[in-house]
């Protein structure tokens, strides 16, 4: 897991040198295609993914954007109709049936059908009518972390290049991941803090909350800790009362739209002496228990590529103080084969 994740800025230098092309060609069908909605089918990290991609393409393109129920086709064998619809299906793996289940009947209802995946010859991506490889090349821990942030600076490329785009300022990524990633003894540091944690809560608003969802997701399966993610203005509409003065939080924050609507559920954490540490913006640092500074100056919709690179540290470092094997987390597959 440390090696894979001191991989991603070498990944998204890949990607930016490599995968354009074919995102480029990708987006002239789909433009072509002139869609009028957007489904995303995903599990598990990719489904943190999809949201991402959600946000991106409502915000940035106008569309409509849902997320498949995928039981409605498997379990109850729904056949909506899915005619000018375009269908991406976000997978590490692109093995597991559900999510090539899915696939296939979108196809058949008339969707315009895209694979996102990690391996090209996956049955997703044969289930498709187009796909893109994130090339993060093999990952081999349990916990996905390189695909993640290749799922999620492909699926940027693409939104980029169907509004007109060159993917330009996607360029300091590699360099300022490299930079993040090197601040690991902050981060080291930082887990000390939730060695004994019976629990966390993470909280972020708009391009933000799919980093919390991972976040927690990672913390969960690696260090078996209970993280609850909640958008933050869903945390004010109930949750927040299981939040006191010894309770951690972790809150991402960065530069823009969703750290500024997340200012007012930060006064409520501090209002209630939550243990709170901030992962974003130097603005939002204020009555924090501690932080860690994202760099500046990039645009707020690729912020979180670099928001989950310090929280994917702190689920490794949380993970080896606790003596477990973040490599290798218990009852986990690499391929889910849910139905």
């Amino acid at each position: 897991m440390a090696r894979e994740i001191a991989e991603q800025p070498e990944v998204l230098e890949r990607i930016l040198a490599k995968g354009l092309p074919r995102i480029r060609e990708v987006a002239d069908r789909i433009r072509a295609a002139a869609p009028r909605f957007v489904l995303l089918t995903a599990r598990g990290t990719s489904d943190n993914a999809a949201y991402y991609a959600k946000y991106l393409m409502e915000i940035t393109l106008g569309l409509p954007v849902g997320l498949t129920s995928m039981s409605t086709t498997t379990a109850y064998h729904a056949r909506p109709d899915l005619t000018d619809v375009l269908c991406i299906t976000v997978s590490q793996s692109g093995g597991s049936p559900d999510l090539v289940a899915t696939t296939e009947t979108a196809k058949e209802c008339g969707g315009l059908t895209l694979a996102v995946t990690n391996v090209a010859g996956s049955p997703v991506n044969a289930a498709s009518e187009l796909d893109l490889d994130v090339l993060a090349g093999p990952e081999l821990a349990l916990p996905a972390t390189k695909t993640y942030t290749a799922e999620l600076l492909t699926l940027w490329l693409l939104v980029d290049a169907l509004r007109g785009g060159d993917g330009s300022a996607a360029k300091p990524l590699p360099e300022l991941a490299a930079a993040t990633l090197a601040r690991q003894a902050e981060v080291a540091e930082l887990a000390g803090r939730y060695r004994f944690a019976s629990r966390l809560v993470l909280t972020a608003r708009g391009y933000s909350y799919p980093t919390a969802r991972e976040a927690a997701l990672k913390l969960m399966e690696t260090s078996y800790t209970p993280a609850h993610a909640f958008s933050g203005a869903d945390l004010l509409h109930g949750p927040l009362a299981m939040v006191d003065n010894i309770s951690p939080v972790i809150a991402i924050a960065a530069e823009g739209a969703d750290g500024t609507a997340l200012e007012p559920v930060l006064e409520r954490l501090r209002e209630r002496g939550a243990d709170l540490v901030v992962i974003g913006s130097d603005e939002h640092m204020a009555g924090a228990s501690a932080g860690f500074t994202l760099p500046s100056g990039i645009p707020e919709e690729l912020s979180p590529i670099l928001e989950i690179l310090p929280l994917q540290q702190l689920a490794y470092h949380v993970t080896m103080a606790r003596g477990l094997n973040p490599d290798a987390p218990r009852a986990l597959a690499k391929v889910t084969r849910t139905r």
